[in-house]
């Protein structure tokens, strides 16, 4: 049996904390014991409630009413499962899934795959950044293109306390998730929903015609997102170290339970956002509310001014967050699947450009979110499928290694989305 390493001077506050409860010489308990592994998952998280969630959720809402509610509650549950197998790969392996694939696959599988992915983290730019742009146009009352500038020097602000190790990035990006968390709870509030049909919607699958699949697709785009899994596993890699295999064990199971609450927030912040569709829109007849402006319009004369402020409040707070997560993400992808690095700042502005365009060419920002949402649900497979592959090889993950009825479940999860995307190209090629 290996033995554990003595843990080195020079780790962080954190890492000799987690040290000190794995070894069993803390007497932390309850949330003290639990927050030095807090972090990763809600890094990831962010991506789960990002601007193209508040685009799909809404148009989701609006026209189909609490209908589309099982199809969040499901897709955060598959979130759960699988960025469960990232954060395990990471602590298991000790590298991420893109290191992996560069390790494992042939070189133009891999080239191929980068690609993909590449595409992938920039539609996820897009929405992300088109949404926080869309906050400081909503708060502040300013031209568009000026709230895109003013976005990228804030994320730049934000990718810069990297530099600070991971606790400040971690602290900015959990506060943001409050600020987002508080003001859904606000809106929820304010909109009296009919918990019974909430109830009811939230357990039983059903369609309401092909566009409801379309925007169930976006949905599950913008719940499991492929950047983020591959995030997860390279957030987890090195955070913190151990080689035993009752401490990798022990380790595993806070990283569930970090997985279980940073996802089952952004599941809940999910689900306020179309019930609040539902509850307003398409109870008062307005289905064709379909973009986020009107969607901020139409609740000041429905709820008051506080509900459209709240509503501005979240998208910045979601744009900003996850827009930074969103290029850690492609320099993670970058790094792993290349083995080469560039500096964070170029990535900025590389991804953002797309961003800027859409904006100056004046496209509707709401229509380009859901579909960079159908364009990321596309690329899960690409994701999902060696994930899957790579936790189930004993020789890999040790004694972390997928239980049999967790591979099945997985693979499960990934025929679920293979077969929605194949019904989506039948869709698009068809012109229906």
């Amino acid at each position: 049996m290996a033995k554990e390493k003595p843990a080195p001077a020079e780790l962080s506050k954190t890492e000799k904390a987690a040290a000190l409860i794995l070894s069993g010489k803390s007497k932390k308990r309850g949330l003290a014991r639990l927050m030095p592994f807090m972090g990763p998952a809600f890094i990831a998280s962010v991506a789960y409630m990002d601007p193209g969630n508040f685009a799909t959720n809404i148009q989701g809402g609006a026209k189909f009413g609490y209908t589309l509610l099982w199809v969040i509650v499901a897709t955060n549950l598959m979130a759960m499962l699988i960025q469960t197998l990232s954060a395990k790969l990471g602590i298991a392996s000790g590298k991420n899934l893109a290191e992996l694939c560069r390790e494992s696959f042939p070189r133009p599988v891999v080239i191929v795959m980068w690609i993909l992915m590449e595409i992938v983290a920039m539609a996820t730019d897009l929405a992300e950044f088109l949404g926080a742009a869309l906050g400081f146009y909503l708060l502040l009352g300013i031209p568009l293109w000026i709230a895109g500038i003013i976005t990228a020097i804030v994320t730049f602000i934000i990718l810069g306390l990297e530099r600070y190790g991971f606790r400040p990035l971690e602290a900015v990006i959990t506060a943001l998730i409050a600020v987002i968390s508080v003001s859904y709870l606000i809106e929820t509030i304010l909109v009296h929903p009919d918990w019974k049909q909430v109830a009811y919607h939230a357990v039983v699958p059903q369609f309401a015609g092909p566009e409801s699949v379309l925007l169930a697709a976006g949905i599950l785009g913008a719940t499991v997102m492929p950047h983020v899994i591959f995030l997860h596993s390279a957030l987890t890699q090195k955070r913190i170290v151990v080689r035993t295999p009752a401490k990798l064990r022990q380790l595993f199971k806070f990283e569930v339970t970090d997985v279980v609450v940073a996802m089952g927030v952004a599941g809940l912040i999910n689900a306020g956002m179309l019930i609040v569709a539902a509850s307003t829109f398409y109870r008062t007849g307005l289905v064709n509310v379909g973009t986020i402006q009107e969607a901020h319009q139409t609740l000041q004369p429905l709820l008051g001014k506080a509900s459209s402020f709240f509503f501005a409040l979240a998208l910045l707070a979601s744009g900003l967050s996850s827009s930074s997560v969103g290029t850690m993400a492609g320099q993670v992808i970058m790094q792993g699947f290349l083995h080469a690095e560039i500096p964070v700042w170029i990535r900025r502005v590389v991804t953002m450009v797309p961003s800027l365009l859409v904006i100056f060419i004046g496209l509707d920002p709401t229509r380009t979110l859901v579909i960079s949402q159908v364009v990321l649900s596309f690329g899960l497979p690409f994701a999902v499928i060696p994930l899957i592959l790579f936790t189930s090889r004993r020789k890999i993950m040790k004694v972390l290694v997928n239980h049999q009825i967790t591979t099945m479940v997985a693979s499960l999860v990934a025929i679920v989305i293979v077969a929605l995307n194949i019904y989506l190209l039948v869709q698009i090629f068809s012109g229906k």
